[in-house]
């Protein structure tokens, strides 16, 4: 039997190799994302050609609609339209471009321009800055406007009910300016203003000459010029700084400023020198809205930047009149109301500059002097002293402010006055001067704090004034009089409230009290004793020679109680060693009168003593003393008289007792009224008259006889 065949043997598969690592196929994804990339770019490289070769000006219908509904205004292009890259940045040129003003403005249009061209930062575009790094523009002619309640302008688009925003340049680069003008109204600030700018050329990328511009207008109803230019426009075509000049005329003011600014047409950020002068300060001020008092003849220079909405002067420094000023101040516009803001001082102010402070004329005091100014106030017909300028209470309504001031000396010819320190401040309408202080002959401190409201219709003023103890003697030599053998002090308080916007109407109408005390000292008998008025001691001292021996005040008191402007003795009350004194009648802020007779009673014997009342009468700018008194010559009368009969009785008529009993001190140091003050035995004092008598006496019409005797 025959054997199979054998079998080939079989050979296994070899094994698979070891399975690597799982690779992730993202070639898909990377080559969509490539696509859509890819064709993004082109679409966009598509659209950049197709603008580049058309200009854009198939775009000039949809824009005239996108740019009338964002701004909501009516804007057109008449003439020729382009919008496209350049390469990257925005190109748009537009021939008889015109954009409407809101229907309550002036003009129909915000804008019209003949022609413009210019490239805008794609960049910074997106970002929200404006930036254009060329301007071509001809014939161009902006209206720029507030309205009346100064709540909408002409440059803040969108929607008509949104509050007006504050203007922000655009920055430009580079220019080329031809026959451009700008009009600038708001009827709140007074302000009305037309401007041209000179042609400007440029070559390549440098501008040829200076951008010069000019206008004319009226700022509160004065007529106002001014010129300027940008000294070095190529600086801005890199982004530097640019030289600026300015100059303005009007209201008697000449201001000039010169300085850098960040770019052409950006003013925050501007380092400037300004200088201004004039013949009154109040006029500059009346220019931003801002109420001062007069002043003379001024000059200042000063830094000034603008940052933000704050306009800040530091390093100023000039004069106003004889006095020099220096400080900083800075205007801000905080909740869209002025303030003013200033630190200043003074090494030496001239007392003739602080009168237009207070109402004086300025003109009348540099050309008459103090006195002569001063007694020229209104138009009575007698001469008077207190001011009557008006507190212009409407302007000071419009702005707050709050100035620290301090003069280290002021020149006055009787008062030594130093080391002054006053803080204003004006919050809606109430101003207050608090703390106002001073140093008097370097001995004493003068200190007050007054508040004017002008809140209500008619104005309030609340005076309090107060004088620390000050030797009488440094006053008295103050006036040519020596201080040998006086110790004595004074010392007061005035507080009072008037009503009206003058001091003198403040002071016409004004209830209060005024008190000067004088405590125990003595004093130069040939001053005292002349005021004493006995005839007798006097006489006796001259033949004597005993002038110069002081004599001793006890305690004194010259108090006045002020009502509806009349002001009463309340009381007038001097105790000496040797005789006490007293007063009767007041004066008259009203009118500026006075009628006091003073009267001395003799407390020793005395064998020729006058003691009859010394009469002051006339008015504040012209006092009269009556000597010899009515009742001096009664007694000299009698004297006569007595003589006819018996020669040696005659001197009976001059005879005085001497029985009057001293004053109690506490009273009389206290301040207290008339009717408080009593004798060392607790008996009132007669010779001090009521309250009611004096005032009578201080208002009464004033006796012609009383006048004809000086």
């Amino acid at each position: 039997m025959e054997q199979p065949a054998p079998a080939d043997p079989v050979v296994p598969n070899p094994p698979p190799p070891p399975a690597g690592p799982r690779r992730m196929r993202w070639s898909a994804p990377i080559g969509i994302g490539l696509s859509i990339i890819a064709i993004f770019i082109g679409l966009i490289v598509l659209a950049w050609a197709i603008l580049f070769i058309t200009k854009g000006r198939f775009l000039k219908a949809r824009f005239e609609n996108i740019a009338s509904s964002l701004s909501e205004r009516q804007v057109k292009v008449a003439g020729d339209f382009q919008l496209y890259f350049d390469p990257i940045n925005v190109k748009f040129v537009a021939d008889g471009l015109s954009v409407s003003n809101p229907s309550w403005a002036s003009k129909p249009n915000f804008l019209t321009a003949g022609h413009i061209d210019t490239r805008i930062s794609t960049i910074r575009l997106i970002f929200g800055a404006k930036h254009a790094r060329w301007l071509n523009l001809d014939g161009a002619a902006v209206d720029v406007e507030w309205d009346k309640s100064h709540t909408h302008n002409t440059w803040t688009f969108g929607d008509p009910d949104k509050k007006g925003e504050p203007f922000k340049m655009p920055t430009i680069e580079r220019a080329t300016v031809t026959g451009a003008t700008v009009r600038y109204r708001d009827p709140q600030m007074q302000l009305y203003t037309d401007q041209s700018i000179d042609t400007v050329q440029s070559t390549g990328t440098r501008i040829d000459n200076a951008i010069r511009f000019h206008g004319s207008g009226t700022l509160r109803g004065h007529a106002v010029t001014n010129s300027g230019a940008l000294l070095s426009p190529n600086e801005t075509v890199a982004m530097g700084r640019t030289r600026f000049q300015l100059t303005v005329d009007g209201a008697r003011t000449h201001a000039e400023a010169t300085g850098t600014l960040p770019a052409a047409t950006q003013i925050d950020g501007a380092d400037m020198d300004f200088t201004v002068s004039g013949p009154n300060a109040r006029e500059l001020f009346d220019l931003i809205n801002v109420a001062i008092p007069d002043t003379r003849t001024y000059r200042f220079s000063s830094h000034l930047r603008k940052d933000g909405g704050a306009w800040r002067f530091w390093n100023l420094r000039g004069h106003f009149g004889d006095s020099d000023l220096a400080g900083d101040m800075t205007i801000l516009m905080p909740n869209g109301r002025l303030k003013l803001v200033a630190g200043l001082h003074s090494q030496k102010v001239d007392i003739i500059d602080i009168g237009p402070f207070i109402g004086y004329d300025p003109h009348a005091l540099a050309t008459k002097g103090a006195t002569a100014a001063a007694t020229t106030q209104g138009k009575a017909d007698h001469p008077r002293i207190l001011p009557d300028a008006p507190l212009r209470s409407e302007a000071i309504k419009l702005f707050d402010a709050r100035v620290d001031y301090a003069v280290k000396t002021i020149r006055a010819p009787h008062l030594p006055v130093s080391n002054v320190h006053a803080t204003l401040d004006l919050d809606h309408n109430l101003m207050k001067i608090s703390p106002l202080t001073m140093d008097i002959v370097g001995a004493g401190k003068l200190a007050a704090d007054i508040a004017l409201n002008a809140r209500v219709p008619a104005v309030v003023t609340d005076y309090d004034i107060r004088l620390s103890p000050t030797p009488l003697g440094a006053l008295m030599k103050g006036f040519g009089l020596k201080d040998a053998g006086t110790t004595g002090t004074i010392k007061a308080r005035i507080k009072m409230t008037g009503t009206g916007d003058s001091v003198r109407k403040s002071l016409a109408t004004s209830n209060g009290r005024i008190a000067i005390s004088l405590p125990a000292g003595t004093f130069w008998t040939s001053y005292a004793q002349l005021a004493e008025f006995d005839v007798g001691v006097f006489v006796q001292k001259l033949l004597q020679d005993k002038l110069k021996k002081p004599i001793h005040i006890n305690c004194g008191l010259i108090a006045f109680t002020v009502k509806d402007g009349i002001a009463a003795a309340d009381p007038i009350l001097i105790d000496t060693d040797k005789n006490l004194m007293a007063a009767r009648g007041g004066f008259s802020f009203r009118d500026e009168s006075m009628n006091l007779q003073f009267r001395a009673d003799a407390k020793k014997f005395s064998a020729f003593s006058g003691q009859s009342p010394v009469g002051i009468g006339g008015y504040f700018a012209a006092p009269r003393i009556r000597i010899i008194s009515p009742q001096l010559l009664a007694r000299g009368g009698a004297a006569v008289a007595l003589g006819i009969l018996t020669p040696p009785a005659a001197i009976l008529a001059f005879i005085d007792p001497g029985d009057a009993k001293s004053a109690a001190c506490g009273p009389v140091l206290a301040g207290d009224t008339a009717a408080q003050q009593h004798s060392t035995k607790g008996k009132p004092l007669k010779l001090l008259g009521t309250k009611n008598d004096n005032k009578a006496e201080a208002a009464k019409p004033k006796d012609k006889k009383f006048l004809g005797i000086f």
